[in-house]
Parts: C-alpha cells; structure tokens; sequence
C-alpha cells in the first residue's frame, strides 16, 4: 500500500518519461486541423490516389427509415473469427430486428494462404449453416461485412486494396471480393482496428458521378500518417511497434490508437523503462521481451477501479515472470493510463474533424448527430469511452454529440445495409415505373408533332373548323413591323387577374424606339366572375385613372387591346368572345364582341372616346414585338400561366377568310390540343386527376400538360401518390399536401436550380408542412419536378416543331431559317424548360434553324406595335 503522496510522485516520474505521449488540447486541434486536410485530399478526384486517407465510397445512400423488412443473410469477415447471421428484420410498428448466428475460426494457414481456399471455406461455413437452419432452397439477399480497405464502385462491387490485421491471402488484393465469394458459393452449390464513416454531401465525392444527396464514406482512418503527416507526434516506442509489425509504414494512425497494438505499445514502454532500471529493479524477463504477451485486455483490467486496477496490475506482472514491488503496479498503471488516454483522445481529435465537415455540409451553426460506435476499446475499456466523449465535446463545444453503442454492427450493420439497399431498391423500381408514364420516348413525341400537325389543317379548313380543337383563328394582322412605324398609342392588357393601361411612344426611321408607360391595376374576384358590365365598366375606369395619371385627360388616341382569351375575329377591330379561360366567369360576355362591350362601357362613362384598332391576342403581341427586333421573327408562343402560339400562315390556307394574297397571323390557341382525346395515351391518372378538378374539366388538355398554372399540381398529385404508398415522406402526409394549389409552380423553378442545394429544397417542402423531410425525400421531389418539367418542355416543343416545319413547307423550302418570339414566366424562370424546348425542335425539326428571341413586353408594346402596323397600313390605302 502507497501512501497518495509517493504514488502521485511516481505518477509525475511516468508522465515525465513519457511527456511525449501527452498531448495538449492545442496538439490535437493540430492533429484534427491535419487530419481534415487529409479528407478532403482524400474525397478530391485529383489528389485521392496519392491521399493517405482513402475516403472511399461505399454506394450506401440512405440510412434506415423503419419500414425495412425481410430475411435477410450476413456473412462477417473482419479477423481470426468469421460469421455467419439470419437476420429477420419486420417494420411492423416496432422495428424489431431478430438474429441467429454461428461463429467460425479462420485457421491461420487460410489467413495466408490463397485467396480462393480462404473463400471457399467461408463458401462452407454459410452452406452448414444455411443447413443447419434448413433454409438451404431460400434465395435470401445477402450482405458481406468484409471489415479491409476496399475500393468500390457500386454497392455489390469491392476491390480489396490491402489486407490488414494479419491477413495474407494471396490472389485477393486488387480483384472484387464479391465475384470471389460468388465464385466459391456456386462451387459450394449453395473489430481489433479501428476505422470510421459518415455519411458524406455527394457534392463533395469527386469519385462518383452526381451531385445529390449523401453517400456514405468509408474514410480507412488507419492509414492516416502513413505520409508523414504525424511524424512528429509519433514516438520511438510507435516506430518500435511498426518496425516490427506485419505491415511497416501502412496504417500508422491505426498503430496509435487501437486495441491490436494498445497492450504491445505499453510492453515496449515498461521494456524500456526496466532497461532503464525505471521499473523492476531492472529486470525483464522472456515473457516481457515477447511481442504479443501484453494485451490489451490486460490494459482495460488495470485501469478499472484504483485498488482493482493495481491487484490486475500485479496479477498481470506475475504471469509475465516478474516480481513487482507496489511502485511498479503503480507506475505500470500509469502507463496503460498515458497510452490508452492518448488514443482516446487522437480518435477524438479525427472524429472532431467529421462533425466539423458534416457541420459545414449543412451549413448550421450548431449541429446535432449520433455518432455509432462499436469496438472492444470502447466498449470494455473501463475509461476510454469517457475519455473520448468528454476530449470531442471539448474541441466541438458547437455541436451536441450523442455516442450510441452499437449492437452488432458487423453482422446486424451488414443485415440492415441489405435491408436498406434491397428497400431503396425495391422503391426505386416502384417510383420509376410511375414515372415512366411521364417520360417520353422520341417516337412518342414525332406522334404528338404529326397529331398537331394533322389539327393545323383541321383548324385551317372551313369544312373541318368546327370539329378542330386547334381552332387557327385568324387575327386580321397581315404584317409585322418593318421599321416605319411611328405615334402614340394606348394599349390595354387584360390576361390575367391583373390588368395594365399603356401609353406606347413609337419613333420611326434611323433612330427607331419604343418608349412606354404603364399602370397595373387589379382585378378584383367579384369583376372576374360577376356580370360583363362590372367588368368593363371597372376596365373603363382603369383607363380613365391612367389618362388622369399621364396628364392627358380627354386624349383620343389609337388603342390596341390584348384580349388573352379564345375570339373568333371577322376583322382587326373585332373579337368574339368564344369562351373564358383562367378562372374568369363574367356572364354576357361569351358570345360577344368584346370591343363592342368596351366601347359600351366608354360611353357609359361619358368622359373619353377612344379609337380600339386592334384587338390583339398576347401571342401576336409576342411575335410582333419580336418582330420589331428581327424581321425573321415570324412565330409567337408564350408558355407561362397558359401556352399558347400563333404564326404567319399563307392567306391561301386561312380558309375562314376571303382572298389568296399575303399572309395573315393565325392565333392557333393550342391549349385545346387534346380535347377530342389526341393525347388521352400520353396522358396519366395525374394529368386525370388535375382535369378533373379543374374549373373546366376536359377542355385545354395540352395547357394543362405544359403551362405553369397546372405543373405544380401534376407533381403535388404525384407526390400524395408516392406518399400513400410509403414511397416518400417515410407514408406521412402532411395536410397542406393535401391543399389544392398549395404545390406553386414557383417550386419548380427553385427546386430544380442547379444552385440550391438540398437543405434549400428542405425549406421549401417545411413550408408544405413537411418537417421530417430527409434528403432522400429531396432528391425524390427534385427528380419528380425534373420529370414534369422535361415533359412540358418536349411536349411544347413538339407542338413547335409541327409549327415550324409546316411553315418551311408552305413555301416549299429544304430549309428554313425562323424566329421564334417567347414570352412566360414558366419560359424564362425555369432553369431547364427553355434548353430542354429548344433540343426538342432541333431534333424533331432538323430542316428548321430556328432562333428563339425572348420578348420584352408582347401584350403591352405588341398590342401598341399591331396597332401601329395597322395605322400605318390604314394610312398607306388612304
């Protein structure tokens, strides 16, 4: 028995002798600071081949949701001892996991024999217990916990790179464990390291293609330092311990902290310190000087509890043929106390590296994790698990760590990795086959460009007009601008739930402009589906605020009216209403000329007269506005809140006018496209659902296909499909899912911008109410948006395809040069919908280069610019 005093002396003589072993918080934020470098050298493309920590992908995308279930096998190879386990996994409300196992030894002679010998015998040990359980006939999936440094490139691919831990088998490293094990079970007819992994952003895996979502990183930690990068923290008793280990200069780190060498880097220092007459009065004796006798469980029982530790201590002593006095139990206690605290600490400065990485991937300023741990160091070493904990919690003081002890990681780890990829599997297939409905092959789309081109001539001709869903209306406009126009113009825009007043400043000639004014004004719900009278006469007031507004009270000037809803036109200034689109419901309107009900209202008022020119379609207000720019612009289509395209058509085939001369802009109103059922086998329950509850079931099939007013309900349909069927949201729905409308199509165009990243597309499924989303649940909602998307895309550019080449064959021309003025939000916000477009007229239409020309403003200064050609057309016939 030791007085405190004498054994808290011989504590400080240890800690002198070994103050190399000691590291300050400050040496190990170094170590931490290091070790990130080595990550990220690892997870480079470039600089992975010559990195030391591997940071190899293991094609483990998702961690487990809880609807896991099913048998499954798993085979554990990672020392002396091999496994085999049935795992029977069942999610029925209790994620219960069930586990029967066998244990195998791998003789020595097979650790460093051949390879096929190792798995042939492994081959065996499955087959007698696959036997033994009965299930020999079962075709069970199969996970392989194979515990060595691999290098993988998908999830049932392994390159073996080294063999560790007193492995030797020759024939194995460089060739796929998987095919070996394969190979010897159709023959058959039937943790001593230490490593890491997390779960990393794919953005940072240079080595895999795509960038969404995580993956799971097998870092190979061991190998950190094998390129100097811990030279100077390693001491002569680790360059003792590597010189005489299996592999020197491999898996430095490793060496430092784990238990395979913990026991043997304490044998070297109590070796040194008897040499050195420190200990033992200066004796060894042969089973001291023996590599191997000191193990490491003889650490954990020293360091138990103070009084227990030093009657280990002695006990331990004594089986190695010495005869310790009371200071040598001391001091070897000590010992274990300095090595094993030592590795604790470094495995804590590496660790605070990955939460530090994981923090920054999600970009939070406090991160919460549960970090999976298994091993016999930590789990029956007396001290190290606190040590480790209270180290991280030290250096990270802005992330909240919780260490969770793992059950079996190895054998149940590699049952749930199946478990996971069968059920990710077995999903994938599942939401693939309901959005391959959504895909589009390319003959399927030449099918929809041959159908439209086939309603063109039905809308074209005065026999099969009223039959067509593709009305071709023709505008009266027979020009597009070329240059000499000029004047003021009023121009209204009505489209929409608002509505804008415009003044248009035309200057002709060299210095050709267009200079415009304009106020927005609401269109009250009550205006929109109350009487015609409400609604013009709220119109007329519109314009009587903005004449007021500009100082021009009074004015009569040429108007032109964009009027966004399907007319039947006799002539420029005439426009009958044929039926209201777009939520508007005004009673004695259809029918009627809607300038006639303009003009009504006017005199109602009493106040101004104006001189309506034009009533304009907001697609001709696109071609022609374009037009200004590019006397080759001679297409307009808008694809926003609806889609819709017109066109210079020869008068020749404008049947519904009189006279063979020129050409006359065709308002095709192309929504309709699909109203007699020309679409109904390209079209899903999810195109169904959204007609059905629409304000006008059956009517602008193809709208509802392509334009933003529709698309976010498609995916929200898809979404509530997906969930209903555990396929997303973990089967939760969320009642604002269930909202109509709630899914803007705004969303789209976020979600699929290549800028924002995952957590951003979190934010915007919380804000429908879906707070548990995971990043899964991200990558999927962004693959359906994507899906949609792309589908609207070639859909519209297959219609613009049938556009172009029948114009290309109205002038019987091999090739055609055209442009094509665009306007939509859906167009220019989406950050694919135009590229994807553009690709589909450029297969589908190969004799067509065809140019697209976004448009400033077509409903407001095109309307002012139809009315100026028409001016300027009336005044040349004067």
């Amino acid at each position: 028995h030791l007085t405190f005093t004498l054994a808290y002396s011989l504590f400080l003589k240890v800690d002198k002798y070994l103050y190399h072993l000691r590291l300050s918080d400050e040496n190990l934020m170094d170590v931490s600071v290091r070790f990130r470098r080595e990550m990220d050298k690892g997870l480079g493309r470039d600089s992975s081949s010559t990195a030391a920590v591997k940071m190899l992908p293991t094609f483990v995308r998702s961690t487990p949701d809880g609807t896991e279930k099913g048998d499954f096998l798993a085979l554990d190879l990672g020392g002396t001892n091999f496994r085999v386990l049935l795992v029977k996994v069942s999610d029925n409300g209790k994620q219960k996991v069930e586990m029967e196992n066998q244990i195998y030894a791998i003789p020595e002679e097979l650790m460093r024999g051949s390879g096929s010998e190792l798995f042939d015998h492994i081959a065996e040990c499955l087959a007698n217990f696959l036997e033994r359980l009965g299930i020999k006939n079962q075709k069970l999936p199969l996970g392989f916990t194979f515990s060595f440094p691999c290098q993988q490139t998908k999830l049932d691919e392994s390159i073996l790179v080294s063999w560790t831990k007193g492995f030797k088998s020759h024939g194995v490293e460089g060739r796929d464990v998987v095919s070996l094990l394969r190979k010897a079970i159709k023959k058959r007819g039937v943790s001593t390291g230490t490593n890491a992994c997390y779960m990393e952003e794919m953005r940072h895996l240079e080595l895999v293609e795509g960038d969404e979502g995580r993956m799971c990183v097998n870092m190979e930690w061991g190998a950190f330092g094998d390129d100097g990068a811990l030279d100077d923290l390693r001491t002569d008793f680790d360059r003792e311990i590597d010189a005489g280990s299996l592999n020197p200069g491999k898996q430095l780190f490793e060496k430092m902290i784990s238990g395979m060498y913990m026991g043997e880097l304490v044998r070297l220092i109590l070796v040194k310190m008897a040499k050195e007459d420190l200990a033992f009065k200066g004796h060894t004796t042969p089973d001291l000087l023996t590599t191997g006798h000191f193990q490491t469980s003889f650490v954990s029982a020293i360091e138990n509890d103070k009084s227990e530790g030093l009657v280990s201590a002695e006990k331990v002593l004594r089986g190695l043929g010495l005869d310790p006095s009371g200071e040598d139990c001391v001091a070897t206690q000590r010992v274990c106390q300095v090595v094993s605290t030592r590795a604790a600490h470094l495995c804590a400065a590496t660790l605070v590296s990955v939460l530090r990485q994981i923090r920054d991937n999600k970009a939070a300023e406090r991160l919460r994790t549960t970090i999976g741990v298994d091993g016999s160091v930590y789990k029956n070493h007396p001290q190290f698990a606190r040590r480790l904990h209270k180290m991280v919690r030290r250096l990270v003081p802005d992330c909240d760590v919780r260490f969770l002890r793992s059950e079996d990681g190895s054998g149940k780890g590699a049952a749930m990795v199946t478990a996971v990829a069968y059920r990710l599997a077995t999903q994938h297939a599942e939401r693939q086959r309901v959005l391959d409905a959504l895909r589009l092959s390319r003959e399927q789309l030449l099918e929809v460009k041959r159908r439209m081109g086939e309603e063109i001539n039905r809308g074209l001709a005065k026999e099969s007009h009223d039959q067509a869903t593709v009305k071709m209306l023709p505008t009266y406009v027979r020009s597009t601008p070329d240059g000499t126009e000029h004047g003021d113009f009023l121009a209204l825009d009505l489209g929409g739930t608002n509505f804008r007043v415009l003044l248009v400043r035309v200057r002709g000639g060299k210095r050709r402009s267009v200079e415009m004014h304009n106020k927005i004004y609401a269109i009250p719900q009550e205006a929109m589906q109350g009487t015609g009278e409400e609604l013009f006469d709220h119109i007329v007031h519109c314009i009587a605020d903005f004449l007021e507004y500009m100082g021009m009270k009074g004015a009569s000037l040429p108007l032109g009216f964009t009027f966004s809803f399907p007319c039947h036109q006799n002539k420029l200034d005439q426009g009958i209403l044929l039926k209201w689109t777009k939520g508007f419901k005004a009673t004695g309107c259809e029918g009627e000329d809607v300038v006639s009900l303009l003009k009504d209202a006017i005199h109602r008022r009493e106040e101004f007269d104006l001189d309506v020119v034009a009533v304009v379609n907001d697609t001709v207000g696109t071609m022609m506005t374009c037009g200004y720019e590019d006397p080759l612009c001679e297409v307009g289509l808008i694809v926003g809140t609806g889609t819709n395209a017109c066109y210079m058509e020869e008068m020749q085939n404008v049947e519904l006018v009189e006279g063979d001369e020129g050409r006359m802009c065709v308002n095709m109103e192309w929504g309709a496209f699909g109203d007699h059922g020309e679409l109904d086998d390209f079209s899903t329950e999810f195109d169904r659902a959204v007609d059905d509850c629409a304000t006008n079931p059956g009517k602008q099939r193809y709208e509802k296909m392509i334009s933003g007013m529709y698309l976010g309900e498609i995916v929200r349909n898809i979404l509530l499909e997906f969930t209903a069927k555990g396929l997303l949201f973990r089967g939760k729905l969320s009642e604002r899912l269930k909202t109509r409308g709630i899914f803007e199509t705004k969303f789209l165009s976020q979600i699929e911008s290549d800028r924002l990243a995952l957590r951003q597309v979190r934010s915007i499924l919380q804000h429908l109410g879906l707070t548990s989303s995971t990043c899964d649940d991200s990558i999927l909602v962004k693959e359906v948006c994507s899906v949609v998307a792309r589908r609207a895309a070639q859909l519209c550019g297959a219609g613009l395809a049938a556009v172009v080449d029948k114009i290309r064959q109205n002038r019987n021309l091999s090739e055609l040069k055209i442009t094509v003025g665009v306007d939509g939000t859906l167009y220019k916000l989406h950050p694919h919908f135009s590229s994807i477009m553009h690709e589909t007229v450029r297969d589908l239409a190969p004799q067509c280069e065809v140019t697209f020309l976004q448009s400033e403003d077509g409903s407001g200064k095109g309307a002012a610019l139809i009315t100026a050609v028409a001016c300027r057309i009336r005044d040349m016939s004067y």
